[in-house]
């Protein structure tokens, strides 16, 4: 008979925390569980395997404080290969304390992984902070989009942090380059419908969320407007729709925007989305004082605007 060194996996029993308390069970294990395939810890949990308290739970229960998890023996896959050189992430670290950190995320690199990437910040600064443990998102920015990026550290964080942006006390203002000249001062109100196809595109319509933009012209430039930017909402690509709603799209838009503005500023060396999420300010979880975060509008785009010759 042969032997090996290798010890057989156990059971495992974990009892949650109280900074886990309010998390769903599959977002638990998918965290806890490194190397065992989603696909199967949604299988185990159907089958009854993963047992809290000693009963079943169906992956959406919602984990409380004291409960006892009891993980059966599992065979783990080896790790995917982690994305390379992660130190350069941390010099875009705003702000960090033990409860949040706000990231002034770079444009091209998506929040989170899905089917056609590996990794996103998220999956990146848990590589970077393996201590925290529950890092997740507070909200979300577009693929494209650069700027204030706001994570929480703590469970406990992060509800109070979506209790604030559902309750209106976050204020999020962005930059962006508008095609054409904006006359003044627009404050643009229309409903957001979000198109479930496989663009994932949202439109006006009269049946969709409220939502408000504000646009204020900061700069004259040959060829468009750049623009401070006030969110009322923060509907998925408000601002993005918005502006293209009114005919004065983002420039560089490749979904909502205009082929022969987007090639007239690529000629002068814009090569993405011009949106940057510029500043944050979002009330403390811990103490509830106003935390206002700023995030310098990056290089390149500076440049785009030199170029242009723009003028208040």
């Amino acid at each position: 008979m042969m032997s090996s060194d290798k010890a057989a996996p156990a059971v495992q029993w974990i009892t949650v925390d109280p900074e886990r308390s309010g998390q769903r069970l599959d977002n638990f294990l998918i965290s806890t569980l490194k190397g065992v395939p989603r696909a199967h810890i949604y299988r185990i949990v159907r089958k009854g395997e993963i047992r809290i308290n000693k009963g079943r739970r169906s992956v959406d229960y919602r984990l409380q404080a004291g409960d006892v998890i009891r993980i059966p023996p599992l065979h783990t896959r080896a790790p995917p290969p982690q994305p390379p050189e992660l130190d350069w992430l941390t010099g875009h670290i705003l702000y960090e304390d033990d409860h949040l950190l706000v990231l002034n995320k770079p444009s091209g690199m998506a929040v989170h992984g899905g089917s056609a990437l590996s990794f996103g910040v998220i999956e990146a600064l848990r590589v970077l902070r393996p201590q925290a443990r529950a890092l997740e998102l507070v909200h979300r920015l577009d693929r494209g989009t650069s700027g204030c990026l706001l994570v929480a550290k703590r469970r406990s964080a992060l509800r109070t942090l979506q209790g604030a942006l559902r309750g209106g006390a976050f204020d999020k203002r962005y930059v962006a380059l508008l095609c054409g000249r904006l006359g003044g001062r627009r404050v643009i109100e229309a409903p957001l419908l979000r198109v479930e196809a496989a663009d994932r595109r949202v439109v006006v319509n009269a049946s969709g969320k409220v939502a408000q933009t504000i646009l204020t012209p900061r700069l004259s430039c040959r060829g468009g407007t750049l623009v401070d930017i006030e969110l009322i909402t923060g509907r998925t690509h408000q601002v993005r729709v918005h502006a293209a709603h009114i005919g004065h799209p983002v420039a560089g838009d490749e979904t909502y925007g205009e082929a022969a503005c987007n090639d007239a500023w690529r000629a002068q060396g814009l090569s993405r989305l011009f949106l940057h999420a510029a500043e944050l300010s979002v009330p403390h979880p811990a103490d509830g004082r106003v935390l206002r975060i700023e995030a310098p509008l990056p290089a390149d785009l500076r440049a785009v605007l030199a170029q242009a010759e723009c003028s208040e």
